[in-house]
């Protein structure tokens, strides 16, 4: 027999899709991607000679995993979690009949689907962009063809491997009615993964973990894809516990 999900947390989730619509979230989730598919555009225009589509398209799934997503979560998680602690509604919403655990796991459900929408819309951009580009200045249409199915696996597991990125940030956000810790660490840890990208400490680095799966050596990204994924759950679970059992947040 095939559990259902309850009723009590399907109403929980519906409410925070809800409040998305009605938040700067969704405006953010179609600017990020759209700003690398402008930038891609205009980088093949000034090209002198056609690039492959291999490497315009790696070069946008770049530029996503090594700043745009640490950037893009960090604000995407503040404005989640603002939708509260800016009326103040965590008190009337901790006192509604339901468990705790379902209003932060519905708002953490609501932000990784945000983030695979997001994923999933830069794909079909940068595949737009490089083609109108081509239309536009034929000599440096893209050579050979695109490999749509390769650009959809490694953007998968950029995603996956962001878990433990969203985990961190949400629960940071969660935690604090300021935005300021939220984004100072988002800040901080986008600024170490740039400067350090090739340390060895950037395997553990949850702002680094998404960029390791454009790694040439094979061993680094799926080591960094099982840390993010079961770092990611586990953080998950760990908040749920811990913001569950809060009677202030502040």
């Amino acid at each position: 027999m095939i559990p259902t999900p309850s009723p009590r947390f399907a109403t929980a989730l519906a409410v925070e899709a809800y409040k998305l619509r009605r938040s700067l979230a969704l405006l953010l989730a179609a600017v990020a991607p759209l700003l690398i598919a402008v930038f891609l555009f205009f980088n093949v225009l000034r090209m002198k000679q056609p690039m492959s589509w291999d490497i315009a398209l790696m070069s946008a799934a770049g530029i996503w995993a090594f700043f745009m997503l640490p950037m893009s979560v960090t604000a995407l998680t503040a404005l989640v979690a603002h939708a509260e602690h800016g009326p103040r509604s965590w008190d009337h919403l901790r006192a509604l009949p339901l468990p705790r655990w379902h209003l932060y796991a519905a708002k953490a459900l609501c932000v990784l689907g945000v983030v695979a929408g997001m994923t999933v819309l830069l794909a079909l951009a940068s595949v737009c962009s490089v083609r109108l580009a081509g239309w536009v200045k034929p000599a440096v249409a893209a050579a050979g063809t695109p490999d749509i199915g390769g650009l959809a696996l490694v953007l998968a597991r950029i995603f996956v491997a962001a878990w433990l990125l969203v985990a961190v940030q949400l629960w940071i956000a969660l935690r604090h009615a300021s935005f300021v810790p939220a984004l100072a660490t988002g800040i901080g840890g986008t600024f170490f993964a740039v400067v350090a990208t090739s340390a060895k400490a950037g395997m553990f680095l949850p702002w680094q973990i998404p960029v390791n799966q454009l790694a040439a050596d094979a061993t680094r990204a799926d080591l960094t894809l099982v840390l993010g994924c079961a770092g990611g759950a586990l953080v998950f679970v760990l908040m749920l516990w811990r913001m569950g059992k809060r009677e202030v947040l502040a």
